[in-house]
């Protein structure tokens, strides 16, 4: 009699239940990234409001198709956003904010609370510039509003009441109109 070799095999039966439960443990332990957004208070709406907003109280930037930013009809980098807009809006162009540090010029705003940034994208631009944009305003509306803590109440802004924020807040409001794009 001839002895024939048997092969071993593999019992693959609980295979399908292995493969399921790294499944679910890779499904559970993974990461999802978060998407990047901005935190931004939108106004309640408004009925029948009309703002009149003169000329030298708006700041206007746009974003081209070429992701390049123009402010007021001048292409800039996006390094020099924070410093231009921090002088637009403490401009002091009427003289009526005593808290100011601005150069009054006559192209300018009149004052923070009446000073407006206009911000106009393109469609074809890119998300990332936009939010980069975004982040400059951010960054030069926070640090007037620290240079205000500092000066006026004589605090640092993580020691401020809810009070003093609110007043400084009050003496910086952020007001942002994002335009429509136009064709």
């Amino acid at each position: 009699m001839r002895r024939t070799k048997q092969i071993p095999e593999v019992n693959a039966g609980s295979m399908a239940d292995i493969a399921f439960l790294l499944l679910i443990f890779f499904l559970v332990t993974a990461v999802i990234p978060k998407d990047h957004g901005l935190n931004r208070k939108l106004p309640k709406e408004c009925e029948g409001c009309e703002i009149t907003l003169q000329k030298r109280n708006n700041l206007s930037i746009a974003i081209n198709k070429n992701n390049e930013i123009m402010i007021d009809d001048k292409i800039v980098a996006i390094s020099e956003i924070r410093n231009l807009t921090k002088s637009f809006i403490d401009n002091n162009g009427d003289g009526s904010c005593n808290y100011c540090s601005g150069a009054n010029l006559e192209t300018s705003s009149d004052n923070p609370t009446k000073a407006v940034v206009s911000l106009q994208a393109d469609r074809n631009s890119s998300y990332n510039t936009f939010i980069e944009v975004q982040d400059e305003l951010t960054k030069a509306y926070f640090e007037l509003r620290k240079n205000y803590a500092n000066k006026v109440l004589q605090k640092t802004i993580d020691n401020l009441t809810k009070v003093e924020l609110q007043q400084v807040k009050n003496a910086y409001p952020f007001i942002l109109s994002e335009a429509e794009t136009r064709n």
